[in-house]
């Protein structure tokens, strides 16, 4: 099994490493990440410049631009086959309800799904130093999975695992996306130059954490696992508007 890993944390993240640790048990490896920290860098593709590809001293290569990009170029020009799965992460942090649309981690995913490949992004529900081992082991039972029963089309999976040792996580929940509160504003202040800055503020709390959400899941001790679409159409709202366009 071809497996490619990438993730927004950069190619330097301990995520990253426990990820391709426990992946390269059951598969052959491929890491391409960004070379830097490119957290809510959301789909963004690099169009306005060339992109370059280093390899570091363990093994992975690093791309100068987003999530997006390593994966991109990965399937579309560097790899001599498909792979098949990609597997992003694992994420220093909660991608769930509304981060979903910001997220890197889940960028690197959804690009490899629109290419055609199964994909799954990985977080680790953590906001402080970390044990990624445990996420790491769900990633690796969830791609042993694929291997045994392979999805007639291709899947963009959401996951996101609470901070728990293996052994005390209850078991994996499949969900739907929660809500969150609107983001707290932004920080403003000002450098030693006398020059305005603003650093963006902290995301809102959980508004929907009801059961069947992720963020219901992950407080109750559960892997939650949220199967994803791209069709953003708001199909509730067509006909509205085409009410209100015949006005």
């Amino acid at each position: 099994m071809r497996i490619l890993v990438s993730n927004d944390d950069g190619y330097f993240a301990p995520g990253l490493a426990a990820l391709v640790a426990a992946l390269a048990e059951i598969g052959e490896v491929t890491v391409v990440a960004p070379e830097r920290d490119r957290s809510g860098a959301s789909n963004s593709l690099t169009l306005d410049r060339p992109l370059s590809l280093r390899r570091a001293a363990n093994g992975f290569y690093f791309v100068n631009g987003t999530p997006t990009d390593c994966v991109h170029l990965a399937v579309t020009g560097m790899l001599d086959h498909m792979p098949d799965m990609v597997v992003s992460g694992v994420n220093h942090g909660a991608n769930m309800g509304d981060d979903t649309i910001y997220s890197g981690t889940v960028a690197a995913a959804t690009e490899g799904f629109l290419l055609g490949v199964p994909s799954i992004a990985v977080s680790l529900v953590s906001k402080g130093a970390s044990d990624f081992s445990a996420a790491a082991r769900v990633a690796r039972d969830l791609a042993e999975r694929f291997m045994r029963q392979p999805w007639p089309r291709p899947a963009l999976l959401n996951v996101n695992v609470p901070d728990l040792p293996y052994e005390q996580i209850k078991g994996t929940q499949v969900t739907r996306l929660g809500k969150r509160h609107k983001a707290e504003p932004v920080i403003r202040s000002v450098t030693p130059r006398n020059e305005t800055v603003y650093w963006v503020g902290a995301a809102g709390g959980a508004a929907d954490a009801g059961d069947g959400t992720d963020f219901n899941a992950v407080t109750s001790g559960m892997v939650s696992i949220t199967p994803l679409q791209i069709d953003l159409t708001h199909t509730a709202q067509i006909h509205t508007v085409k009410d209100w366009l015949a006005q």
